[in-house]
């Protein structure tokens, strides 16, 4: 019998998780809309969203965050003398096995050897030099000492090409042989590329076909492989550049005897030159502070750089600052690298979040080539607003919910028989009763209800309105806190009307030192200004201009303010601005607002504030027009307008 094949589970490489949750495209809207009515322009907002991030994807500024807390640890936890103590180890162990064999022979050349090791110069890398001829006695010494110099030869190699440290781990003649050649190759190659020769490519062939094994970034072309060796050379100059003079010299004058052939360290020498030469934009001159206790060798030290170079690159793509910014920019293997696999998901994320509510056209471009919301997003915040308001209606005791307001209009008293398509509630008594009758003169014993027993109770639709909403937009509405509630409100109400009330006209009027009358997408977009005025005289002039273009629907004017009248329009079309109040603002205001009463309409105020000169004027204004005065607070606000909407609208 044959064993089913089995089945393995891991983590998905390959591309974005198929079966991630799509990007919550609703609350991203709701927030960047918040943003926007706060004043924050679309762009603005969006990238705010994407610094913060959402409750399950961290944001911008926390992958910022844990990439500089990253690059603080590699500065506290390490120091770069590690190559340094290691031959220093090695060379005291060596002097230590060498002295140990000389001590109980009695002969002159052990005295005189002993001499010698007592004479060696206090530098370690003096020392190295000096000991460089010295015929050891000690095999112990000897082994130690030509560990020295593999070491430091595979430091050296492991400073410019990833993993030759450990590729060259015992290596013998033939292996540094091997190593010599292909820095002589690859110093040709460079130097062929620098003159501009035709056979470049050729040649660029050949060295990998030889000596690929030594790169295992495997370049395409010989401009590749110059990036990755400049990359990795200008990290080991920043690492020698950040430490103390003395170590750079000890560690200069160390690679002479780097697998006792100074030929290495001359031909690294040519290859960094022809690398800087080469890659002048490169950092070659920058340093970094390390302050641990952890030593690294010079490969390590490399890759340190390397890493500290990556991770201030990375903060600068998280941080979007330059022009043309855009979050697929972020190498997102670079930042698993640096922050694991879970940074890599959070930005794959971001990015699809953004491409998205761009994607479905949640974002337009104006004419002057600014971003601004679509009317599509305008038309989501509409619904957020205005589902805010319901809920907080629905909490009010006694107050019917507003779901099925105005939708099937008001009873008739007369029944009519159903029919496919009607939305009428039925008349439940009557319809049993036809049931009744007709079970009986079938002589049936059971009661059955049929379709055609059913009768729905008639209605009709309410008469149309026009609805003025007159907003404050002077400064204290922004410094009060009460902008984004005002803007929420106005939205919510428009919705309300674009949706359930399509009969019904709604026009928005804000007034600050004028009035204008106002689209919901440039509300949204209006942003607070410094501004002295409440010109509510010509937020009443443009309401009653308004409310005579439709003189068949019924007259409704709601006004938001939180400050009595300060100015006024005079006939040439100036704003006359007092503070305090002067009479002639008072009257023409209470003037326009007789003219409402004539037109049928009360004006209902919304007072946001205490201010007693405000209270008194606004229960002034409410007797004039025959309306009230609704004091709500800021978070009550969309449900108060919207609720007096819908009364006054039944009424």
């Amino acid at each position: 019998m044959t064993q089913p094949e089995g089945y393995s589970y891991g983590p998905w490489h390959d591309g974005p998780d198929p079966l991630a949750p799509p990007a919550d495209l609703r609350d991203a809207l709701d927030e960047i809309g918040r943003d926007v009515m706060a004043g924050a322009s679309p762009r603005s907002a969006l990238e705010e969203l994407l610094r913060r991030g959402t409750p399950r994807t961290a944001g911008l500024d926390e992958l910022t965050r844990r990439l500089w807390q990253r690059r603080s640890e590699l500065q506290r936890r390490h120091r770069l003398d590690g190559t340094l103590q290691e031959v220093q180890r090695l060379l005291d162990q060596a002097l230590e096995a060498e002295r140990r064999d000389l001590f109980p022979d009695p002969d002159d050349d052990a005295r005189f050897r002993e001499a010698r090791l007592d004479a060696l110069p206090p530098g370690t890398a003096a020392a190295v030099r000096e000991l460089a001829e010295y015929d050891w006695r000690s095999a112990q010494g000897r082994e130690n000492y030509e560990k020295i110099r593999d070491l430091l030869g595979r430091e050296l190699l492991d400073s410019r090409f990833e993993g030759m440290k450990e590729a060259l781990r015992n290596a013998g003649r033939e292996d540094v042989e091997r190593a010599n050649k292909m820095l002589a190759d690859l110093n040709d190659l460079l130097a062929a590329h620098a003159q501009g020769r035709e056979d470049v490519p050729e040649r660029f062939a050949g060295f990998m076909a030889e000596h690929g094994e030594f790169f295992p970034e495997d370049p395409k072309n010989v401009e590749e492989l110059i990036d990755v060796l400049a990359a990795r050379a200008a990290a080991a100059q920043r690492m020698l550049n950040s430490m103390t003079p003395e170590q750079r010299a000890e560690l200069a004058e160390l690679s002479q005897q780097a697998f006792g052939d100074p030929r290495l360290a001359q031909q690294l020498s040519t290859l960094d030159s022809q690398l800087r030469a080469l890659r002048p934009g490169e950092d070659w001159t920058s340093s970094e502070r390390f302050r641990g206790n952890d030593p690294l060798g010079l490969g390590e030290g490399a890759r340190a750089m390397s890493d500290l170079a990556e991770l201030d690159a990375l903060a600068e793509q998280l941080g979007q600052s330059y022009p043309g910014a855009r979050l697929e920019d972020i190498d997102v293997e670079a930042l698993e690298r640096q922050l694991g696999p879970d940074a890599g998901v959070d930005a794959r994320r971001l990015s699809e979040l953004e491409r998205e509510l761009r994607r479905r056209g949640l974002f337009e471009r104006a004419p002057d080539g600014t971003l601004r919301l679509s009317p599509k997003a305008l038309r989501r915040l509409g619904e957020t607003a205005l589902a805010d308001v319901v809920n907080a209606l629905r909490g009010k005791t006694g107050r019917r919910e507003t779901e099925s307001a105005g939708a099937a209009g008001e009873p008739t008293g007369a029944t009519r028989p159903w029919r496919f398509g009607d939305m009428q509630p039925w008349d439940v008594s009557r319809t049993v009763r036809n049931s009744v009758l007709r079970s009986v003169s079938l002589g049936e014993r059971a009661v059955r209800m049929d379709v055609s027993d059913v009768e729905v109770a008639e209605t009709e639709h309410r008469s149309r309105a026009a609805v003025a909403l007159l907003v404050d937009t002077s400064w204290s509405m922004v410094q009060e806190g009460r902008w984004l509630p005002m803007k929420r409100t106005a939205l919510a109400l428009h919705q309300l009307i674009s949706t359930r009330f399509r009969d019904d006209a709604l026009q928005l009027i804000t007034f600050g030192r004028y009035a204008t009358s106002v689209e919901p997408a440039e509300l949204v977009g209006l942003e607070g200004a410094w501004e002295q005025g409440t010109n509510a005289h010509h937020a009443l002039l443009l309401a009653g201009r308004h409310l005579r273009r439709h003189p068949d629907a019924q007259p409704v004017v709601l006004m938001v303010t939180d400050g009595e009248p300060t100015a006024h329009l005079e006939p040439d079309g100036t704003a006359e601005f007092d503070y305090p109040p002067q009479p002639r603002t008072l009257l023409k205001t209470l003037s326009e607002v007789d003219r409402m009463a004539k037109l049928g309409a009360s004006v209902t105020v919304f007072r946001l504030g205490d201010d007693p000169r405000l209270t008194a004027f606004v229960d002034l204004l409410a007797r004039r027009s025959g309306g009230r005065v609704v004091a709500p607070d800021l978070d009550g606000l969309g449900a108060a307008v919207v609720g007096d909407y819908l009364r006054t609208r039944k009424r």
